[in-house]
């Protein structure tokens, strides 16, 4: 297994900055490039390494990414999962926009770019054949944008999160490289298989836009729930149950994943805020409930996601 590496532009000066991320961009992603829109770019990467897979976790402002083609010597895929922010992907005549939560597959044989508004997003490399053993059809999924809202992409994406949560502690273990390996292509499969977006009608998809931004607008009221939703949007209890359950979700566990999302970008960006205080700005009555809820999403209690993410 490789060393956790860590690189930021904080310690770069900003003139320097497009040409040391380009540098750090190629060495972990070999014939990587990025394009920074001036001297404001800021970014933080983290790069491992667990058995066949190349992982890196990035967060940066606004950016534009491209790629020349590796050689044929193993094909390999690359699977790019959105966390924050969102993508535009293309490759050949390809297209998709990546929301938070969602994933795509590309070929890193193949020419590809990528615009990125200011972002989280989690990438890895690895060999095609383990990941078409369990899905066939992969080639034909390659940049298909894959829903992050199914059961199936919720527990792909927290896999991966936790994963994370592993680098500094992780010891040598080939059989714990090999076993994270195997649960990465089984839950990438099943991710895939249940996560291709079906077409909806314009109606139906203005409908959720107006549930989920009337969500992302009360989130810091205890009281929201599925009636005070309907209420809010002039429509039944059951309509909006029906909403999310084309999400592959409830409304309940959708509106616990957006406050403990939220949650965890205020624990970074309010260094100075108590725990409690978030809990409660983001609607929990009980700080308790909270870290354990962050701690099933995360992998890591309220505390230490602070001062991991910070370091």
């Amino acid at each position: 297994m490789g060393e956790l590496l860590r690189f930021h532009t904080r310690d770069v000066a900003p003139p320097q900055r497009a040409r040391y991320w380009n540098e750090i961009a190629d060495r972990v992603f070999t014939g990587s490039f990025v394009n920074v829109p001036g001297e404001d770019f800021s970014g933080k990467m983290l790069a491992w390494r667990v058995g066949e897979l190349d992982m890196i976790r990035t967060d940066s402002t606004h950016s534009a990414v491209g790629r020349t083609p590796l050689p044929q010597n193993e094909e390999r895929l690359i699977l790019h999962l959105q966390c924050r922010g969102t993508s535009q992907h293309s490759q050949k005549q390809a297209e998709c926009v990546l929301e938070p939560g969602d994933f795509v597959l590309a070929s890193p044989h193949s020419p590809y770019s990528i615009k990125l508004t200011g972002h989280e997003m989690l990438v890895v490399e690895f060999p095609r054949a383990p990941l078409a053993e369990r899905f066939p059809g992969v080639d034909d999924a390659l940049l298909q944008r894959m829903c992050g809202a199914t059961p199936g992409g919720r527990v792909f994406h927290d896999f991966l999160l936790s994963l994370w949560q592993q680098g500094e502690g992780a010891a040598e273990d080939p059989e714990w490289e090999a076993g994270v390996n195997a649960v990465f292509y089984d839950l990438a499969a099943m991710a895939m298989r249940g996560s291709q977006r079906p077409v909806v009608a314009n109606g139906d998809i203005e409908l959720r836009r107006r549930v989920l931004a009337t969500v992302a607008a009360n989130l810091a009221d205890p009281a929201l729930r599925t009636a005070s939703i309907a209420d809010a949007c002039s429509i039944s209890v059951r309509t909006v149950q029906n909403v999310f359950a084309a999400m592959g979700t409830t409304p309940t566990a959708y509106i616990l994943e957006q406050r403990l999302r939220r949650s965890a970008d205020r624990l970074v960006a309010r260094p100075d805020a108590s725990i409690t205080e978030i809990a409660f700005e983001l609607g929990f009555n009980d700080s308790a409930y909270f870290t354990r809820c962050f701690r099933q999403q995360f992998g890591a209690a309220p505390r230490d996601w602070r001062m991991g993410r910070m370091t």
